[in-house]
């Protein structure tokens, strides 16, 4: 589970080590951050169209959304079967977890977009010492 603060903290750590790199670096850091980067509130839209896992596609996680999709449909498959109870357990489990990351959404994003600037951090530092 994400913490708030351990994300606010991991946020400032690379805007401070982006700080300290020479001008052509740092306006590469930006351009490459700027196409990557993701919105907060697509991500938040996409997890409330209600069409499971969408929002995982949005941050490249493919298997997570899959997933997602995939109980979502056998729950709704499963309400015309006599194992509806089941359907109904499986779509309410899976809104759960979905409302879940709707409330969280602003950290969950904040946190990948975190990994993403730190990786790009990582390969502009490396082209740096190369040459």
């Amino acid at each position: 589970m994400l913490s708030e603060q351990e994300v606010l903290d991991e946020e400032e750590r690379l805007r401070k080590c982006v700080r300290t790199l020479p001008d052509d670096k740092r306006l590469a850091f930006h351009k490459q951050a700027e196409k990557q980067l993701k919105d907060p509130d697509t991500y938040a839209t996409l997890n409330y169209i209600f069409i499971a896992g969408l929002h995982h596609f949005y941050l490249g996680k493919w298997i997570r959304g899959l997933l997602n999709i995939c109980i979502f449909l056998a729950g709704v498959v499963l309400l015309f079967t006599p194992l509806a109870i089941l359907g109904i357990l499986l779509i309410v489990f899976i809104s759960i977890i979905e409302l879940y990351a709707l409330f969280r959404s602003q950290i969950i994003v904040q946190a990948h977009n975190n990994l993403l600037m730190d990786k790009i951090y990582r390969e502009i530092v490396k082209n740096k010492n190369t040459r």
